[in-house]
């Protein structure tokens, strides 16, 4: 067990394993943006060196991101050597659902649970908007794909941006009247890059279920949390609304969570800019009880939260650079 000096059980590991992309969604990253070459990012053996090494202090569940982790080399083969690992019992993946159509089965066969699948909108125009590139039939027919080949529960996740798609949230919630699905809004956080998009054209969690009850009228609160989603329903609904405030309702007390980036920088608060080098003294012959130790000392000193409420926004990477 990995305890931090708060006495949080840190046991959940979100590792980036790229921070390329086949998208350039406007509160992401630019579109001009430019990647790391892939020699400076961890390799298949690291990645899954460094998995085993994480079981072995606690951690029992693993989120696969990016970037988009789809457009990753050898994916399913990485699935699969994390799936075996002794110790991990959930393993999941955050995807933009493009390439899903194609992978979802393969990636079910090589033991990945299930997918987080983003999606900010039905409307193709406004997808292409927001997403500068993408096509939403690519997307759904992806979510079709992993909900056909077992990749369950569906989750869906939209980030909201004033003046794009806050209006399309209705549209988003009225896919679980009928379908098992759940449909997460996610308050937009600042980074580097985007920075003036993210922290002046927020909508918040409030306003987003404010916005939803105006069409469908209360919703059913099921006094649960799922993760740091706060899960209602439609009354009716066959599915699950989640609301995630990162930034006006902060979960930081409960966060039990740890991002391993592509380049191998262990990251202990997606909002703080401190960091952990895992890579660079693998590469240079350390240890695994070195490396322990350096993981151990990190968990130790996880920030309580993020600083967002003094002004403190991190801006040494762009959301692509860290991992979802």
């Amino acid at each position: 067990m990995a305890l931090d000096r708060f006495g949080r059980n840190i046991h959940y590991l979100r590792i980036s394993l790229t921070d390329h992309c086949n998208l350039r969604c406007i509160y992401c990253m630019p579109e001009d943006q430019t990647f790391r070459p892939n020699a400076s990012l961890l390799q298949d053996g690291e990645i899954l060196l460094l998995a085993r090494l994480f079981a072995s202090l606690g951690f029992d569940k693993i989120r696969l991101t990016g970037g988009e982790p789809t457009v990753r080399a050898n994916i399913v083969e990485i699935v699969r050597g994390i799936a075996s690992t002794p110790g991990i019992r959930s393993l999941s993946m955050t995807t933009n659902g493009v390439m899903l159509k194609r992978l979802a089965q393969p990636l079910k066969d090589a033991g990945l649970q299930r997918v987080n699948v983003s999606i900010d909108t039905l409307d193709p125009e406004k997808f292409r908007r927001l997403t500068r590139w993408g096509k939403i039939d690519d997307v759904w027919n992806g979510i079709l794909a992993a909900e056909e080949v077992g990749l369950v529960p569906v989750k869906l996740n939209a980030v909201v941006v004033k003046g794009y798609n806050e209006d399309d949230v209705i549209d988003l919630a009225a896919l679980t009247i009928d379908r098992p699905w759940q449909m997460r809004y996610i308050e937009m956080m600042p980074f580097a890059g985007v920075t003036d998009i993210q922290t002046q054209q927020i909508v918040t969690a409030s306003q987003i279920q404010q916005k939803i009850e105006s069409e469908f009228g209360p919703l059913e609160a099921t006094g649960k949390y799922d993760g740091e989603a706060r899960i209602f329903r439609i009354h009716g609904g066959k599915g699950e609304l989640g609301f995630i405030s990162s930034v006006t309702v902060p979960f930081c007390s409960a966060c039990t969570r740890a991002r391993l980036t592509a380049d191998g920088v262990l990251r202990m608060c997606l909002l703080r800019e401190k960091e952990i080098d895992l890579l660079t003294p693998l590469r240079a012959g350390a240890t695994l009880e070195d490396l322990r130790a350096l993981i151990l000392e990190a968990v130790w000193n996880k920030p309580w939260g993020h600083g967002l409420d003094e002004g403190v926004i991190p801006l040494n990477r762009a959301m692509n650079q860290i991992g979802g």
